[in-house]
């Protein structure tokens, strides 16, 4: 279930290697897709390839998204290095320079693996790149623990979908990738690539990160102080388990406390995997399966670790696939028209109520409200490439309420955070922006002006619950 078609070819059995193309899960272990391409290598006795590309004119490019993915792939020339692959690592110099690469590498293959990701341009791209592979092309999903699909339903509740991963997860818990896919595996030589394709795609050399300022972008968003790559993910997984996860539950909200993983920037370009992850916590906690307990849907209790795992592994994985099975089955994942009937019943009815204030998407991303909490988590993703968990929610509530329709609510939510956040542009932002407009949530009652039954929160609200004094300060014009 992990692995997919995009067409009916079998492998060309003339082809000079196995070619995995790199675009979403860009790390050299615990990788369903590397490991795939890595046992056909062996299989069919031919070296192993691996395409890493980064192109330059993606929708929101920016230095800042740029040089989070090349640490990443200068982590990755490190530890491919040391294995039988040939790495290569391509950085399009003008827009358009790259077109053709993947069509010429494929004419020599014997078959391409590439990543299955459901969201933002992925989905077209490998449908594009399908139409130029004349061999066997095939997509794996290593997203998260379960297959995205494994199933064809789409849900519309988290308590739901908790208690379908509760029924559905045990097997897969049993086929993890591996954090060395090229283990005990004996590939041939790697390979010389074609002249004619190095010599119009010259592969990436040297300080890779410092080639984001060379790039014809607008250099509008700079470098983010997060720095990117495997070594930083792993890092950070490290330090958030040993120092703060025991106080999750007591630090999770408080904005003036690091007390979440700020993992997701990693997790999104893929330099850290869920499964990895997951494999941490177990060790942590000494767990195994034997200690998992029925299926009810419960958030607690089911896995049989500490409160605090148990509680972040609901975000990692129960909150963070859930957003992946709405990607993987629903093409408008990302337009106003898949919100449940009863959010865009009850948001068009309060469209025409009367706004004390209204704000464009020029105004919102200046951060130049009248609230200041507003502001300084509008200030936070635009400095640091990443903001606080809690403040995400209310950031989006209030855009909605300050919006001239819930529309372009969440055009201004998609364009602010796909342009600034490093976490940005993949299912679980999406599922972000969608919750403030009733996604995965129910009526609340009464209904208010603007908002009708979509659920409230206040700036108010929030300072008198939240520690939010000093985060206010630190984030100040």
């Amino acid at each position: 279930m992990r692995v997919r078609l995009l067409n009916d070819r079998p492998p060309r059995v003339d082809g000079q290697y196995v070619l995995y193309w790199m675009t979403m899960f860009r790390r050299a272990g615990w990788n369903c897709a590397l490991e795939r391409a890595v046992r056909c290598a062996a299989r069919l006795e031919r070296p192993l390839v691996v395409l890493e590309a980064l192109r330059c004119d993606y929708p929101w490019a920016s230095e800042r998204l740029h040089r989070f993915i090349l640490e990443g792939m200068r982590d990755n020339l490190a530890a491919f290095a040391r294995k039988p692959v040939l790495y290569y690592p391509y950085v399009e110099p003008a827009p358009g320079v790259g077109k053709g690469l993947l069509g010429a590498l494929a004419r020599e293959a014997c078959l391409v693996v590439g990543d299955d990701y459901p969201a933002f341009m992925s989905p077209h791209m490998t449908q594009a790149a399908a139409r130029q592979v004349d061999c066997r092309f095939e997509l794996v999903d290593s997203n998260g623990l379960l297959p995205t699909h494994s199933t064809q339903r789409v849900f519309t509740r988290a308590v739901d979908f908790r208690r379908h991963l509760q029924k559905e997860l045990l097997p897969w818990l049993q086929q993890f990738p591996v954090a060395d896919p090229f283990e005990g595996r004996k590939l041939p030589k790697p390979a010389a690539l074609p002249a004619s394709v190095t010599r119009r795609w010259p592969a990436a050399t040297g300080d890779l990160p410092g080639l984001a300022g060379s790039i014809p972008f607008q250099h509008v968003v700079p470098p983010a102080s997060i720095a990117g790559g495997r070594v930083a993910a792993t890092a950070r997984l490290s330090v958030y388990l040993n120092r703060r996860l025991d106080r999750y539950n007591e630090d999770r909200s408080e904005p003036e406390i690091d007390g979440t993983s700020g993992l997701s920037p990693y997790l999104h370009f893929g330099h850290v995997s869920a499964h990895e992850i997951f494999a941490a916590v177990a060790k942590r906690e000494q767990w195994s399966a034997k200690h998992l307990g029925k299926a009810t849907g419960s958030k607690e209790g089911w896995w049989g670790m500490s409160p605090a795992a148990e509680a972040w592994l609901d975000q990692l994985v129960t909150w963070r696939e859930l957003g992946f099975n709405f990607c993987a089955h629903r093409a408008d994942h990302d337009r106003y028209e898949s919100l449940p009937g009863w959010a865009r019943d009850t948001l068009e009815e309060h469209a025409a109520d009367d706004r004390p204030h209204i704000y464009g998407v020029e105004e919102l991303e200046q951060a130049r409200t009248h609230d200041p909490l507003w502001n300084a988590a509008q200030r936070q993703m635009m400095r640091e490439g990443w903001f606080h968990n809690y403040m995400r929610m209310l950031w989006g509530k209030k855009i909605l309420e300050w919006s001239a329709h819930p529309r372009d609510a969440l055009a201004s939510m998609i364009h602010l955070m796909n342009k600034y956040s490093l976490d940005g542009r993949g299912p679980n932002a999406y599922s972000g922006y969608f919750w403030t407009l009733g996604r995965y949530d129910r009526p609340w009652a009464p209904a208010r002006p603007i908002l009708g039954m979509v659920r409230y929160m206040s700036s108010a609200n929030t300072a008198r619950k939240l520690s939010v004094k000093r985060y206010v300060s630190t984030y100040g014009a």
